[in-house]
């Protein structure tokens, strides 16, 4: 844990323990990463191109101005070993919280990225929904969820999430139980994990 002493340093302890790297802030007020889908907003067929490839779909809802968004792309996707393991395994759509982009929903509803939010009971930023690749051809967004993040988490169990769905444990235990299991195995191999 940082002291009062290191932040009023420059945060060095804090930089060295937890890395941060400089975020990308596109036009639109929302960071970015150079491995977003640019997409045409066709939600089932995002799902279905990932699918073909072998990964499932990342819907991750953001908006202008939100520190923890800020902090999932300058601590969490700095990490290689989340970044590396998330471009493995899913494509990523970025959403705007309040844009008026039109898009497809997996139900085949056109509407703007505000309403598809509401509609979704999207309420924090931000959201991460994760699709398998088994869901492509769900006729709707509840029939091909698999999990979601709402709010920001720190990089441990963001990167455990996406391990969640991607092994398709998601299936077999709630999230709480696989965490558990985690951390029993972790601590069997002597390992005590990063959880910042």
């Amino acid at each position: 844990m940082p002291t009062r002493r290191d932040i009023l340093a420059g945060g060095a302890a804090l930089a060295l323990a937890h890395p941060v790297r400089a975020v990308t802030l596109g036009d639109d007020g929302l960071y970015k990463q150079p491995w977003f889908l640019d997409s045409f907003l066709e939600l089932g067929d995002d799902l279905a191109e990932a699918a073909a490839g072998g990964r499932g779909l990342i819907v991750l809802f953001e908006q202008a101005g939100c520190p923890y968004c800020r902090e999932l792309h300058a601590v969490n996707f700095a990490r290689p070993e989340l970044a590396d393991f998330l471009t493995a395994h899913f494509d990523v759509v970025q959403l705007d919280l309040w844009g008026a982009r039109r898009l497809l929903d997996f139900d085949g509803e056109t509407l703007e990225e505000r309403a598809l939010a509401a509609k979704w009971t999207v309420n924090f930023t931000p959201t991460t929904v994760l699709f398998p690749a088994e869901a492509a051809g769900s006729a709707s967004r509840a029939e091909a969820e698999a999990f979601r993040l709402p709010g920001y988490l720190k990089p441990f169990h963001y990167l455990s999430a996406l391990e969640y769905v991607a092994t398709g444990e998601y299936r077999a235990q709630p999230f709480p139980r696989y965490l558990q299991d985690k951390f029993a195995t972790l601590r069997e191999r002597g390992i005590d994990p990063d959880v910042w």
